[in-house]
């Protein structure tokens, strides 16, 4: 067994310095902070055995560490994370993986040229939680019968126009790349295309600033199409209160709804086409039980999934959740994107080339000039601290 990770953390806005936390109050084992990294006014009270640098490239390249949390604004995970894999280095990425599909395919083309060697971890603490957890089990099981349809309304991402001017980049196109489905949602869609696979076809319904005075969308609804004919939506909004967090998957044994604190399965007794094809009445339906499966908690979460990645460079273990696979959701927001934009239906994989110059383009030629709250502009990094998600 090695010696403890030696671990750096770029990065110290909400996320970082909760992590931080964390590992300081003992949160976590086989973890040593040996160092931090942002701008001057950003770093903490220098402790006891802990390096500070406001220059990543540094801390990169200083020999004190051995593995680094990015939790930097997302345009920059592509530069940072790249320059790290190339030091040799194990990485932790905070959400999204990138801003576009290309920085993903680049960060995951650098680990590859590493020899994956390297651990190479994305944060999708929700990938922890027994609500999909367990949802997964029965899916990948085939204890659900295939799935036919899946809805999903994630619409307590609510968010004020206070939220949106704590920091300039934020809800840009040039700072952040996107709005709900970039910052809020990644985790909903990663937990999407974890449970059902991803689509063959997209089609994004979206809304620029409808509830708050940000120029990308606070207010979508994706239409996913999959090769078997099988069909999703999902819906999402950072304008609605108190909003809701319901995931319907409608399979051949039943439909199961998952709410807080449980999930609650409508069970038939056989596979509705089983019925449908031997069934002798026109209006018959299967016979049907209720299945109330209770959920304790939300799993270990952000603790969970660093001190996954701890294990995995000291002991091996199964990553939850690999970088690798971070690319699958980042796909499909862009593609929803792509989609509100040209008003088209986007068929995957879609083309990566096409959605960064588009993306470019609206952030070298935005205008757009946020909404000045004075108040907010002065917020310290505990006020933002206070919000319970990021």
């Amino acid at each position: 067994m090695k010696d403890n990770i030696q671990l750096g953390i770029v990065g110290l806005g909400n996320m970082g310095r909760a992590h931080r936390q964390n590992i300081l109050d003992g949160k976590l084992s086989g973890i040593d902070l040996k160092a931090v990294c942002d701008i001057p006014q950003g770093l903490p009270e220098k402790r006891e055995g802990e390096s500070q640098f406001t220059d990543v490239g540094a801390m990169i390249s200083s020999g004190e560490i051995d593995a680094i949390h990015i939790c930097t604004p997302h345009p920059s995970h592509r530069e940072i994370g790249v320059e790290a894999l190339k030091a040799g280095l194990h990485v932790l990425m905070e959400k999204p993986l990138a801003v576009h599909k290309g920085d993903c395919q680049a960060l995951i083309d650098a680990y590859d040229a590493t020899g994956r060697e390297k651990v190479f971890a994305a944060m999708f603490n929700q990938r922890t939680d027994p609500h999909y957890k367990i949802l997964k089990e029965k899916i990948d099981s085939g204890e659900t019968g295939k799935v036919r349809r899946v809805h999903w309304s994630v619409t307590d991402w609510f968010r004020t126009e206070y939220y949106y001017a704590l920091g300039g980049w934020r809800a840009t196109w040039k700072g952040e790349g996107g709005g709900v489905l970039l910052n809020q949602c990644p985790h909903n869609l990663d937990l999407f295309q974890w449970l059902f696979g991803m689509p063959e076809q997209v089609t994004g319904f979206l809304n620029f600033g409808r509830y708050h005075q940000i120029e990308v969308e606070d207010d979508a609804t994706l239409y996913f199409r999959y090769p078997d004919g099988s069909n999703a939506t999902f819906i999402t909004s950072t304008g609605e209160a108190p909003g809701i967090n319901r995931l319907e998957v409608i399979a051949e044994r039943g439909t199961l709804t998952v709410d807080e604190g449980s999930i609650r399965w409508e069970q038939n007794d056989i596979d509705a086409s089983t019925f449908s094809d031997t069934a002798e009445s026109g209006f018959a339906k299967p016979e049907t039980k209720l299945v109330e499966i209770p959920i304790d908690g939300h799993g270990g979460q952000h603790v969970e999934i660093l001190q996954n990645f701890a294990d995995a460079i000291l002991n091996g273990a199964e990553l939850i959740s690999p970088a690798t696979e971070g690319i699958h959701s980042v796909e499909l927001a862009n593609a929803a994107l792509l989609s509100a934009w040209k008003k088209i239906t986007v068929t995957l994989p879609m083309d990566a080339a096409e959605y960064a110059e588009i993306l470019s383009h609206k952030a070298n030629t935005s205008t757009f000039k946020k909404k000045d709250i004075k108040a907010a502009a002065t917020a310290t990094a505990d006020d933002f601290a206070k919000s319970n998600k990021a």
